[in-house]
């Protein structure tokens, strides 16, 4: 008892914050930048080009789907775990020798991107697309496990904390790259994004590689052994630590970030309709709100290490429930007419809100997703085991990335032409009950490792990568 009550103790603030001054955390910030660059502008720059050139909501939440990628990277998570990339590994190490790989396959695709002609035809602007979310999901992989790897279990959310934070650096650029289309063009602004990402592989040489678990690939096992290693013993090693709880927690993992998926793929459409001009979006995106990303970011990952994850996630989900839902109040602010004119109807007029209205909502939803996006990255970093890492993260990220994404690419376009802005707003915005509620399920009933606390085999200071 005394030992799981010493588990659970509030944290003097003082060690909650030294291990923001460690360099491994740093390093997070080029790395967190890297991963975030390519979803952003496949997914809101991308559907706001799209919205801009007449393309159907339906048809850009259909568009949506070249996200999966991020959700089905589990199928190819064990290859990075194990697999040694030609020259590149014996050279860079098997975390950098991926990134460098994947980081070059995301300037390829936002290259493909900004000379094609979505106008004209899709066709070319879909291939650049798949080649993106594919290699920026590859990315994410081997971040992900060079994170897990690089810092011991009690550092993971100051770590999470501090990706988001270059995560948001990297929404900072993007939103900025709206503004240098609305100067320039489309074309300039990703071929900026591409010579960014090259910048990037420069960085990435000067990264240390974290020491790995040992993954005992001797050439002597059979084929069958080394597919039970890699691929089926850390799918079963999750089953057998939570038992029947499993069921639960991955519901949580699952449902958390729904309401986000929903309505974050109609936010940029949403923005066109209402009459807003890509400079005005791409300032308060990319100057303005990431700010509040990054002090809710900070804000989650120091909540989290001083009062433990579980109260953190439920505090998360209700200010997203709230922040959300101020998407529907600046919808009605649009006017009755807002949905009437988004739909193509004559003679329809859209009352464009202040630009002070669009500025609050996106500040405070920013706010909201700092927040609940360091201590969900936190929460599935303590779920997994470091021998897995990439695997097993993979493995529940995708679990609530396939889910979100086939609901969003499936029903938000539809639905928002359905039931009109302001009741999609709504309706998303109660998506995170359930979650909510299973939450505070595993907190009454549920066993410390489904509240993502355990005894870290490795508290040892692991310095050798500072």
């Amino acid at each position: 008892m005394s030992s799981t009550a010493d588990t659970q103790a509030p944290r003097d603030w003082r060690e909650s914050l030294r291990p923001y001054l460690k360099w491994r955390i740093a390093a997070m910030l080029v790395l967190g930048f890297a991963s975030g660059l390519p979803l952003m502008m496949v997914f809101s720059k991308l559907s706001f080009w799209l919205r801009e050139i007449g393309i159907e909501r339906s048809v850009i939440g259909g568009f949506y789907a070249v996200s999966l990628a991020y959700s089905l990277k589990v199928l190819w998570a064990p290859l990075v775990d194990r697999l040694r990339l030609p020259w590149l590994t014996g050279r860079l190490g098997q975390r950098r020798s991926w990134m460098m790989l994947a980081v070059a396959g995301t300037a390829a695709g936002l290259a493909i991107i900004g000379l094609s002609d979505p106008a004209a035809g899709l066709t070319l602007t879909v291939a650049g697309a798949l080649l993106l979310a594919y290699s920026g999901a590859t990315l994410d992989i081997s971040v992900d496990a060079w994170r897990i790897e690089a810092a011991p279990n009690d550092e993971q959310a100051n770590m999470a904390a501090v990706y988001i934070l270059g995560y948001r650096f990297a929404i900072m650029f993007a939103g900025l790259g709206m503004v240098i289309a609305d100067a320039t063009s489309w074309t300039t602004a990703y071929l900026v994004s591409a010579a960014t990402m090259v910048l990037v592989a420069c960085v990435i040489l000067l990264i240390g590689e974290p020491a790995h678990e040992a993954r005992n690939i001797d050439a002597d096992k059979s084929f069958a052994r080394r597919m039970r290693e890699a691929v089926v013993e850390p799918f079963w090693q999750i089953v057998a630590r939570f038992g029947r709880w499993v069921v639960p927690v991955l519901a949580i993992v699952a449902l958390y970030r729904l309401s986000d998926f929903t309505m974050g793929v109609m936010a940029s459409p949403f923005y066109v309709d209402l009459g807003y001009s890509r400079a005005t979006v791409g300032w308060i995106t990319g100057l303005f709100g990431p700010w509040p990303v990054v002090v809710g970011g900070f804000l989650g990952g120091f909540i989290a290490v001083k009062y433990r994850l579980m109260p953190a996630l439920l505090v998360g989900a209700v200010i997203t429930l709230v922040t959300n839902g101020a998407f529907a109040a600046l919808a009605l602010a649009g006017g009755p007419e807002l949905d009437a004119a988004a739909a193509g109807l004559a003679g329809a007029e859209v009352d464009t809100p202040p630009v002070w209205g669009l500025f609050t909502v996106i500040l405070a939803d920013n706010l909201a997703a700092g927040f609940v996006g360091a201590v969900f990255i936190a929460y599935l970093s303590s779920l997994t085991e470091r021998r897995f890492a990439a695997t097993q993260y993979a493995l529940f990220s995708s679990a609530y990335s396939l889910f979100c994404k086939m609901v969003a690419s499936t029903t938000s376009g539809p639905l928002s032409e359905m039931i009109g802005w302001a009741g999609f707003f709504f309706v998303t915005a109660l998506f995170t009950v359930p979650a909510a509620l299973l939450i505070i399920w595993v907190m009454r009933a549920g066993p410390l490792a489904a509240q993502g606390i355990r005894p870290d085999a490795d508290t040892e200071d692991t310095d050798r990568t500072s």
